[in-house]
């Protein structure tokens, strides 16, 4: 399978849709897969612009037109009835195919999506024409219980959608980057998959977003990683 890592920096406003689908139009004849981060269609820290810049599924239905000629994977503030959602899409074959509810929402230090976000409550596996695929949202693969499900589902590849601000800076690297290197080669030994990591990058209101995307392979080697900082899209076969 090919896949694309689009490790991009999302502005925080709508006009993200139109680059998102840009890129896909250069990408899809080289690729089967292509996964944006998290949020990718909105920017992170949306607080109030939630209300105008959440999307509606009907909205998106260029995104399932594009899915027709490539798998698209995409991070998004959905409106869902009454509640907002950071939710991860899998679009294939002209349709949704699945929708991941982001379930951990963090509320302490610089993040607070638990006062914006409704939680989701299911992490399950869903059949496309790669394999079986599981996918999650940041914070979620930070619980230890999430290994777990995730085991119990039996995926063959694990998405893992981030909007991970760089901290922990030290004169050997990232703490933050170290931390989720042993998340997911954790999650691939523990699940016996292929764990798909796409942080994105940029800056908003003060938060630097590291990059270094990357496919962790089912023994827990990096096989393929993009660099730290730079909005980067390339593709690989796994």
């Amino acid at each position: 399978m090919r896949v694309t890592l689009a490790q991009i920096a999302p502005k925080l406003n709508r006009s993200n849709l139109d680059t998102i689908i840009k890129i896909i139009e250069e990408y899809r004849d080289e690729s089967d897969l292509i996964i944006f981060p998290e949020l990718s269609l909105n920017g992170y820290l949306l607080q109030d612009k939630l209300t105008e810049d959440a999307w509606r599924i009907e909205e998106l239905g260029v995104l399932a037109a594009l899915s027709k000629d490539i798998d698209i994977v995409v991070g998004a503030a959905m409106r869902d009835a009454k509640v907002f959602r950071n939710a991860a899409l899998y679009f294939s074959q002209g349709e949704l195919l699945s929708l991941h509810k982001k379930v951990h929402l963090p509320n302490y230090g610089m993040f607070e999506e638990a006062r914006y976000f409704e939680a989701g409550d299911v992490f399950e596996g869903f059949e496309t024409g790669h394999g079986k695929i599981s996918m999650l949202v940041c914070e979620d693969l930070w619980h230890a219980g999430v290994h777990h499900q995730l085991f119990e589902e039996n995926p063959d590849y694990i998405i893992a959608l981030v909007a991970s601000p760089a901290r922990g800076f030290r004169d050997t690297g990232l703490l933050i980057e170290d931390q989720w290197s042993a998340l997911l080669k954790s999650a691939a030994l523990h699940c016996n998959a292929k764990v798909i990591f796409v942080n994105r990058v940029g800056f908003e209101d003060g938060l630097g977003f590291w990059g270094g995307s990357c496919i962790v392979d089912n023994d827990a080697r990096v096989i393929h990683k993009l660099p730290h900082y730079e909005s980067v899209i390339k593709t690989f076969e796994i």
